[in-house]
């Protein structure tokens, strides 16, 4: 006894198979009926495979001193089909989607008529089969490269973003490093010595100067800016993408320079002085 997956010609759809030492096919008609759309399998027997072309399962092995199929939801009282049966109820079907099996069923008896069997074209169904089964590995294989390219492109991109932000610390290191005693005790910077300076350097938008004119009050007072991007969002009326470009902005022009960030992951700033 041969137990095996039957494979349907231009569908692919799999269905269980015993094939018996007197090479007899028989299909479980649970399998056949779900391929085909039937709701009630029983019924879908009764009207269209009479009963010599039906079985159950406890029979079929019976008869040829064979116990039955282990694994798989074999059944003893599993309602089987053999190869006739199979054919009358897929030229009994009458929905579009049954239009493959009924072309495959003309193959299979132009196949019987000409060679005396189906092998043939068994084997050839097989092959597409496992064509296809190749063709979807090597797509599942080029995705995942795909997938591992975008993975280490991102990586690089990262790895420069934390470069630019190394450089513009060290940049703003610089700027402080260049003043010497010469240029004389720098006066205590007020919030409009502040804004007067940061207005004769930049030629700005609008928004910007809006997170100028709300940050420059806390760098004066406290000596550094350690609020949230949020809570200045929520201040100037702005985004956080925004609030986060416009303090870029003014440390690319000296204004401010970064100090790190807090415990909670907010960005510290201070003046430029």
């Amino acid at each position: 006894m041969d137990i095996s997956d039957f494979v349907y010609a231009a569908t692919g759809a799999r269905v269980r198979r015993l094939t018996m030492p007197d090479g007899r096919h028989w299909f479980p008609a649970v399998d056949v009926c779900k391929e085909l759309g039937y709701t009630t399998p029983g019924k879908a027997l009764a009207d269209h495979v009479p009963e010599a072309h039906r079985e159950n399962s406890e029979t079929v092995t019976g008869s040829h001193g064979l116990s039955i199929p282990a694994g798989r939801e074999w059944r003893r009282d599993m309602n089987l089909i053999d190869l006739q049966g199979l054919i009358l109820l897929v030229q009994a079907c009458t929905k579009a989607a049954c239009a493959p099996f009924k072309q495959w069923v003309a193959e299979v008896i132009e196949t019987v008529q000409r060679e005396g069997s189906y092998t043939r074209l068994e084997a050839h169904n097989l092959q597409l089969d496992e064509q296809l089964a190749n063709g979807q590995r090597e797509s599942i294989e080029l995705q995942r490269e795909m997938l591992a390219t975008q993975k280490a492109t991102l990586a690089v991109q990262q790895a420069m973003v934390r470069a630019m932000e190394r450089i513009a610390d060290r940049l703003d290191a610089l700027v402080l490093e260049r003043r010497t005693p010469q240029d004389g005790p720098a006066a205590l910077p007020t919030t409009e010595s502040v804004l007067a300076d940061w207005r004769r350097r930049l030629s700005v938008t609008e928004d910007v100067w809006t997170v100028a004119v709300v940050i420059a009050p806390v760098l004066v007072e406290k000596g550094e800016l350690r609020e949230p991007l949020e809570a200045i969002a929520a201040r100037t009326g702005l985004t956080v993408h925004r609030v986060n470009e416009c303090l870029r902005l003014l440390r690319k022009h000296a204004c401010i320079h970064s100090r790190g960030g807090t415990a909670e992951g907010a960005p510290v700033y201070v003046l430029n002085l």
